[in-house]
């Protein structure tokens, strides 16, 4: 190494680490033929309690009863799981239907409809709900609740309130450091497909690592602790994988954007902490949770400790910081199937209704677990990202009867979009990076 490159080489600022992908992990489970009701219980069961204790406070002289003990015109709390039933919603069997369905069979980007209606069901039976005060279209399938009302003589029930888990205990946020740490979030990298632009990429690679910029810029990349890549990182053609067995030349076309992103991830790895996450497009297993991209794929950064294969969702924390974030699929999907003005509302329902994915095993796969549902937010996180959205959005939420802050970030598809997202450790501020390659006239 020459005089000038140790005069301009980088010291990188260092931060303290800590995975909490356990939950996610299925490790040694195996699949014995259980049935998804389990996990539907176990969700019902674990936010029933949670429940139970808010209502003593919520509505003390309330009675609390199961739908099977409800009064007609006896005002009560029940609590339960909602089931939205959807008259667009698609159904497999209209596929193999031998009349015409009188729905039409087409992908709508959005299922909903002025007919759907909620009913509440608990081990004891299902009722209907009815009333201005609980709204069809911000709810889905699988949130457990707590509602305050009566029923009718129609046999419905009449809610009058609504109450929600809340935002969940949050850990004490460290004293502010007098110095500037940055995470970068980044996603949908999709390298080898066509939206995939190498150079961009390559310009994003060189000035996380310090190899742009002049020594102001430099000093600003030493500052970055952390890289996350938040799914869909390999853009495998669509037509290849279609279960058929593939001619040798197809193979290497699918070899090749995982060794061309090995490439890329040698390049961070070799100077940054670095944790990838598999997406939807990923060769990764299709449920939630995701279990991490193998090591094999990677064998350039694999070599490197600061390499690290995460679960999708991924919970970790850095300088007892918490991070919670998932690939995107959770908020897609409540997309489908409820409105919202934007996506980080999505995300701030899942977390008033303290579960990750609430759609999960509905419209959502995921794995059947029998005794547990991995997905119960249990600590709330200080940042909440999900990745593979249109475009970038980013707010604190203050909410939950402890004063628990919350910074949501909705991380940009990089391939079609250049940006990539910066997180300040020391206030949570965050802002945008973009790259772009084009050349103005």
């Amino acid at each position: 190494m020459g005089m000038d490159s140790e005069k301009n080489s980088l010291c990188r600022l260092q931060c303290s680490y800590a995975s909490l992908d356990e939950v996610f992990e299925i490790g040694k489970e195996t699949y014995r033929g259980q049935q998804y009701s389990q996990i539907y219980f176990a969700r019902l069961h674990l936010m029933r309690t949670l429940l139970y204790s808010l209502v003593s406070q919520w509505k003390p002289q309330t009675p609390v009863c199961t739908v099977l003990g409800l009064e007609q015109g006896k005002e009560c709390v029940i609590v339960g799981t909602l089931y939205k039933h959807m008259k667009l919603k698609p159904c497999i069997l209209d596929e193999y239907s031998k009349e015409r369905s009188a729905v039409p069979l087409v992908r709508p980007h959005n299922f909903m409809h002025d007919d759907d209606y909620l009913v509440l069901e608990d081990e004891s039976g299902r009722v209907k709900l009815g009333g201005d005060l609980i709204s069809p279209s911000v709810f889905v399938t699988g949130i457990v609740v707590a509602l305050h009302g009566k029923e009718t003589g129609a046999g419905d029930f009449s809610v009058l309130e609504v109450l929600e888990a809340g935002l969940p205990p949050q850990i004490e946020f460290p004293l502010k450091s007098r110095e500037d740490k940055y995470i970068v979030l980044v996603s949908g990298l999709n390298v080898g497909s066509s939206d995939s632009n190498p150079l961009q990429l390559q310009l994003f690679i060189d000035h996380i690592t310090g190899h742009l910029g002049d020594e102001k810029e430099q000093s600003i990349a030493s500052q970055i602790v952390h890289v996350v890549i938040a799914g869909n990182s390999i853009g495998i053609p669509r037509g290849l994988v279609n279960g058929q067995n593939l001619a040798s030349k197809d193979l290497s076309r699918i070899a090749e954007p995982i060794k061309e992103l090995d490439i890329l991830l040698n390049q961070i790895a070799a100077g940054l902490p670095l944790d990838i996450m598999p997406g939807p497009n990923d060769p990764a297993n299709f449920s939630l949770p995701q279990q991490p991209l193998h090591r094999c794929l990677f064998p350039g950064s694999a070599a490197y400790n600061t390499f690290r294969s995460c679960t999708n969702p991924h919970s970790f924390e850095i300088d007892n910081i918490r991070f919670l974030g998932t690939s995107g699929q959770n908020v897609d999907d409540l997309e489908k199937y409820s409105d919202a003005k934007d996506k980080l509302e999505f995300m701030e329902r899942t977390l008033r209704w303290r579960h990750i994915a609430p759609t999960a095993p509905n419209t959502l796969g995921c794995y059947p677990y029998t005794d547990s549902d991995p997905f119960f937010i249990e600590s709330c996180p200080h940042v909440y990202f999900v990745g593979n959205q249109n475009k970038y959005e980013s707010r604190v939420i203050k909410a939950g009867s402890e004063g628990q802050f919350v910074r949501l970030i909705s991380v940009p598809k990089f391939s079609e979009s250049g940006v990539a997202v910066v997180v300040n450790l020391r206030d949570l501020e965050c802002h945008a990076l973009s790259f772009g390659t084009q050349f103005s006239s």
